[in-house]
């Protein structure tokens, strides 16, 4: 604002010649991004990577299981019951003479299962419909197991219902189960893996990228000569932090659109608060990169310890592949510390369910506290002085 003689106040000429200031190191800063290719592989290139990886690599889907079937004595029934394995496609059934060869294709991991029909298999369903079935399940890997059990039960129940329906007989269960898969109604593993990695992609462009900010110019020794001019403290701090902002949400828009375009994930909740949530989080990322940085004061030690204190943390305690509640209640505990925990609930809530108030408002809430908390604290430890 003028006075009267027509010039600007002080205040209102040291704000003008502040926003000079940051403009410069802004600029500086996004200068250096482009000199340093390192920085736009990280924002880039590495979600592009990971999202391959994972969005093919990766399944928690258990389809076109290699499963051993022994049948002592072919007959009708036998064969209906294999045809229903053979149209499935979670299995890839192997017909084998004697259960001797399964067992042996068992332990030398050829099969994951071995379902044994025997001699009295007709006898007994045409007199109970209970027919003897041996079913063996490699368990080396629990989870696995209990998918390829589940799924040998369900084609049971259902050849046994098409079977009954086919006599006209009753299928006589004591409970009928009517289930309806909400959210994710293919059971796809990768809606719920791509919109987690969106988080863990975010965890490491914003953590890891401004981890070696303040490291590189300590190293380089240019921090020095940004202690001797007349920038402020936190126009040092914004203008390591708004170059960053803007990279990490280009890497959040070119993950969102791999996973929907290209992975088919469906984006059921708002845009907006979509990278309203991203933005919290991606604060919250920066500032753990950052104060990361200024205590480090090396680019290899800030690296190292950004891996270990965000990306690992993100990786196993944020709900990404593990489920918390299967956790022990001590770990459960922990994982209220780890930022991508809120962020990965918000993401899997608006890709899958919607925009979910009563899901994201809590989850936002703490990326709120958390990003303030980690701002604060690196404004507070960030001197402009030499030591």
């Amino acid at each position: 604002m003028k006075n009267k003689t027509g010039e600007f106040s002080p205040v209102d000429a040291r704000r003008a010649t502040g926003m000079i200031r940051l403009r410069g190191l802004v600029r500086k800063e996004f200068l250096q991004i482009l000199r340093d290719p390192s920085s736009i592989a990280i924002a880039f290139l590495m979600p592009v990577l990971l999202l391959f990886l994972f969005g093919y690599g990766v399944s928690l889907d258990a389809e076109h299981v290699p499963v051993g079937i022994v049948v002592e004595k072919p007959d009708q029934d036998t064969s209906r019951f294999i045809g229903s394995f053979m149209q499935s496609r979670y299995f890839e059934p192997l017909l084998m003479s004697s259960i001797a060869e399964a067992v042996q294709a068992l332990e030398s991991g050829t099969v994951d299962a071995v379902i044994h029909l025997r001699q009295d298999f007709s006898k007994t369903l045409m007199a109970s419909r209970d027919a003897p079935v041996q079913v063996i399940v490699n368990g080396v890997d629990a989870n696995t197991a209990r998918i390829i059990s589940g799924y040998i039960e369900g084609a049971w129940i259902r050849w046994l219902g098409h079977e009954a329906k086919a006599t006209g007989t009753d299928l006589r269960i004591p409970v009928q189960i009517e289930q309806r898969v909400w959210f994710n109604s293919e059971l796809r593993s990768r809606n719920y893996l791509i919109p987690g990695l969106i988080a863990i992609i975010m965890t490491l462009i914003g953590a890891l990228l401004t981890a070696m900010v303040m490291s590189r110019e300590w190293e380089r020794g240019t921090m020095e000569a940004l202690m001797v001019t007349p920038v402020a403290q936190r126009e040092i701090l914004l203008g390591k932090l708004i170059p960053y902002f803007t990279l990490g949400i280009g890497g959040m828009a070119l993950s969102v659109l791999l996973a929907v375009f290209l992975f088919d994930v469906p984006l059921r909740g708002s845009v907006f608060v979509l990278f309203a949530a991203s933005s919290l989080f991606l604060l919250t990322a920066l500032g753990m990169g950052l104060l990361i940085s200024i205590l480090a004061k090396n680019q290899f030690v800030a690296g190292q310890a950004a891996i270990i204190v965000t990306f690992l943390p993100a990786f196993i305690l944020s709900g990404f592949i593990f489920d918390i509640n299967s956790m022990p209640a001590p770990i459960q505990v922990i994982t209220h510390l780890i930022a991508a925990r809120y962020f990965v609930s918000i993401l899997q809530t608006i890709f899958l369910a919607g925009t979910i108030w009563s899901v994201i408002a809590w989850n936002a809430l703490a990326l709120v506290i958390m990003s303030t908390v980690f701002l604060g604290i690196s404004r507070r430890k960030f001197r402009k002085r030499l030591e």
